[in-house]
């Protein structure tokens, strides 16, 4: 009995290992959620499953249409490609958006194993904005000051003013001559008149000393 539980175990184990190797070979890396896509979508995933039978990749509205137990199957898929080969992550198809409307969609990659059994991998909030313009930051809110902008003063072209005529001024009349005004002719006419008043006078009182010595 305890051999049995042994080899369940170990057959459960191995059953789990295939699973978790496959699903971690089938996967789509890009898109991922939440990314905006325009035009042509390069989609990059992989699918290489030891099993490997077929594989699918479509796309669907991100609108449930049914109640079946698998998520996968909940939605309406619009194939974009199949597969017969493999593909190892490499780019797996280009999905032209042109053509849908604007909103949200979802990707869907089913991988068919040889067994009859498949593994899915949904990559969710694909917004689709080929009509939509891009949002753009909005500029960052600055603190503004309260300039007073002061116009400038008006320039007037300056005024010419008319050029009047110098005031006259009569000549000046020469004043009379000063009669106690003293030349330097007379200046010198009188100092040659006292040398000669002075000789004279020297002269005589020499005559007078002499006469009175004899």
């Amino acid at each position: 009995m305890l051999n049995l539980q042994i080899a369940m175990f170990n057959h459960l184990l191995i059953t789990l290992a295939v699973f978790f190797a496959q699903t971690a070979n089938i996967s789509i890396t890009s898109p991922q959620p939440g990314d905006i896509l325009r035009g042509q979508v390069n989609i990059v995933g992989n699918m290489n499953a030891p099993d490997f039978a077929s594989a699918e990749l479509a796309f669907s509205y991100a609108i449930p249409v049914g109640g079946a137990s698998n998520p996968a199957d909940r939605f309406a898929w619009f194939t974009i490609q199949t597969f017969s080969q493999p593909v190892q992550n490499s780019s797996l198809a280009v999905w032209d958006t042109t053509t849908l409307t604007d909103g949200d969609y979802i990707l869907h990659l089913r991988v068919f194993l040889q067994d009859g059994s498949s593994q899915d991998v949904v990559v969710s909030d694909l917004k689709i904005r080929n009509d939509t313009p891009l949002p753009t930051a909005s500029p960052t809110a600055t603190e503004s000051f309260g300039f007073t902008t002061i116009d400038p003063l008006p320039v007037s072209s300056p005024t010419i003013q008319p050029a009047t005529a110098l005031p006259t001024f009569p000549s000046p009349t020469p004043l009379p001559v000063n009669p106690a005004s003293v030349t330097s002719s007379s200046i010198y006419s009188n100092f040659a008149k006292g040398g000669i008043i002075t000789l004279v006078l020297f002269a005589f009182f020499s005559l007078i000393l002499r006469l009175r010595k004899n």
